[in-house]
């Protein structure tokens, strides 16, 4: 797999069905160090249609991290992780839960169907951007993506 130039912009999926933290992450991305292409959808079927590039989303880039609640409608995040973490096509994307959750139950069960990290929502807005801003630093400047090389 060739190595995309870090020029290009970071493909993000945010699956989410909360308006209010849709609008948050897109506020905390807005500061980004980065060049990002947040693409939000707000329920687990249209995520994992969005991931399979099935319709509507036959166009849809190929993401380098996907942002996933688990509290969602149609398919919760637990069964889009296990889909996509299934899929030999896709079980290379890193997911980080994103959700309100503190059950440790959700903690280990995410953990076990391969998440790549579990965050807690914080509650407030300043403490939310604050917690999105550093997925970012982290997942999207420190570390090396799949294709895709260091930023910096």
């Amino acid at each position: 797999m060739k190595a995309i130039d870090v020029r290009t912009p970071m493909e993000l999926l945010l699956v989410e069905d909360d308006p209010g933290d849709v609008v948050m992450t897109r506020e905390a991305l807005e500061d980004s160090k980065l060049l990002i292409e947040l693409h939000v959808v707000s329920n687990g079927e249209e995520a994992v249609a969005y991931l399979r590039n099935e319709a509507p989303f036959g166009d849809a880039a190929r993401p380098d991290l996907v942002l996933l609640d688990l509290n969602l409608p149609r398919l919760s995040g637990r069964e889009v992780l296990e889909i996509v973490k299934a899929d030999p096509g896709l079980l290379r994307i890193p997911i980080v839960i994103l959700t309100t959750s503190e059950s440790e139950e959700d903690v280990l069960r995410s953990y076990e169907l391969h998440a790549n990290a579990y965050v807690t929502k914080p509650v407030g807005f300043e403490s939310f951007v604050s917690v999105v801003k550093q997925i970012d630093d982290f997942f999207l400047s420190i570390v090396r993506l799949p294709g895709r090389q260091r930023a910096g």
